[in-house]
């Protein structure tokens, strides 16, 4: 019973300690800098939404005022089978040939959408971006400045949790946030991050790959295989979107287990990742995979701590007791600012991951895939009975009055 206390130690030590220890140490002895200058190539910014009419055009308006030659964008929008009034939104967005409008009649996923907007996009460097987050107008054209150097294939933004004027949140899911980050920018200084920020990243059009119908994390799979490439994926913290981190704890429960469900995903989708093909396999297993095996060490701690006597154990016990008690305590204790506070929802947001890996786990096993659906929801894929995109010949008529397609 001992050696299973121990292994649990071991396991959790390493995924929140040992790991970034070691690229610590790896960013003082060797670095491998990325040399910016300004790069001005031709773009396409992609847009995929479903159903957000309340914030699309103020997103639409973003991309239009970004701080980057008008006549070197094209912003490329598909609507995946939307039902309410974003449709009528993108028809009158779509005026003029560097505006290119995909409008699906059937819902058939994130994925999906992004390869029909890389099918038709035209610049050479292809700029993702979600609808809900505030993308800072200098923000793009401070990811190109990356690309001047040509081993350069993917670069991220930075996604900050919290209100443009008052920066990264201290509490809960934005303290998780922040380690998350320095973890990026060492991998970044060292080599190459392992994924991107889903809400700002760019890829060089060359290296883009075809998404599998249904991928959870583009944001991952697309850095991997440009990695793959022998091009790098780097982190670039001065290229700022803003997402406002409160959106409540079910709904933040969801993103979780969305995106821990994509890790499980991946490896059924790209087997290569595990195996010497992958550059980075002991990057992507240290920070994303080890994580899906921390909720079971925790529970082997906790019972394995209950089961053997000594001091030691009793110790350890009593502070996993304490631990979860804090965290518990985000429900019972008034909100206050302080110290208190951020601990325990420091606490709590770690005990969400965690709970949200074991739904992961669970999905996985039982094959419940969850996929986009949009912007802050996730759903299950019963509605993804198709394997592709079907265009009706009103969507493909309206595809090429409103993106003024070449024959």
């Amino acid at each position: 019973m001992e050696w299973i206390f121990w292994s649990a130690v071991a396991i959790i030590f390493y995924t929140y300690i040992g790991y970034p220890a070691i690229l610590w140490l790896r960013t003082r002895l060797r670095t491998r800098p990325v040399r910016r200058a300004p790069y001005v190539p031709h773009i396409s910014v992609i847009l995929v939404v479903r159903n957000e009419a309340p914030r699309l055009e103020a997103k639409l308006k973003a991309l239009t005022q970004l701080n980057y030659p008008a006549d070197r964008t094209e912003i490329v929008v598909v609507s995946d089978g939307s039902t309410d009034e974003t449709n009528s939104i993108l028809a009158r967005f779509a005026i003029s040939t560097s505006r290119r409008i995909i409008l699906n009649p059937h819902h058939a996923g994130k994925a999906s959408g992004l390869n029909d907007a890389i099918e038709v996009a035209r610049g050479e460097i292809v700029v993702f971006t979600d609808v809900r987050q505030e993308i800072d107008a200098n923000a793009v054209r401070l990811l190109l400045e990356n690309f001047a150097h040509p081993s350069v294939g993917c670069v991220s933004g930075e996604l900050i949790l919290g209100r443009r004027d008052t920066g990264d949140s201290a509490a809960g899911i934005g303290t998780y946030w922040k380690l998350e980050k320095r973890l990026r920018k060492m991998e970044s200084v060292s080599g190459s991050t392992i994924g991107a920020t889903g809400a700002l990243y760019a890829v060089r059009r060359s290296l883009l790959p075809s998404l599998p119908i249904g991928t959870i994390l583009d944001d991952v799979y697309i850095p991997m295989h440009v990695i793959r490439s022998g091009s790098r994926v780097v982190f670039d913290s001065r290229a700022r979107v803003w997402d406002v981190p409160d959106l409540g704890h079910g709904c933040e429960f969801s993103r979780k287990v969305r995106t821990l469900s994509g890790n499980y995903q991946l490896l059924r989708l790209a087997p290569w990742l595990l195996s010497g093909a992958n550059p980075v396999r002991f990057r992507l297993v240290s920070h994303k995979l080890m994580r899906l095996l921390v909720p079971f060490a925790l529970l082997a701690l906790l019972i394995s701590s209950s089961l053997i006597p000594g001091s030691t154990y009793r110790a350890a016990l009593a502070l996993q007791i304490a631990f979860y008690a804090l965290s518990a305590s985000t429900f019972v204790v008034p909100k206050r600012v302080g110290m208190w506070t951020r601990v325990a929802d420091a606490a709590f947001a770690f005990v969400l991951a965690n709970t949200a890996a074991v739904v992961a786990f669970a999905n996985f096993i039982g094959g419940r895939q969850v996929v986009w659906n949009s912007s802050s929801s996730t759903m299950p894929a019963t509605s993804l009975s198709r394997p592709a995109v079907v265009r009706s010949e009103l969507a493909e008529a309206q595809l090429a009055t409103y993106s003024n397609l070449p024959s």
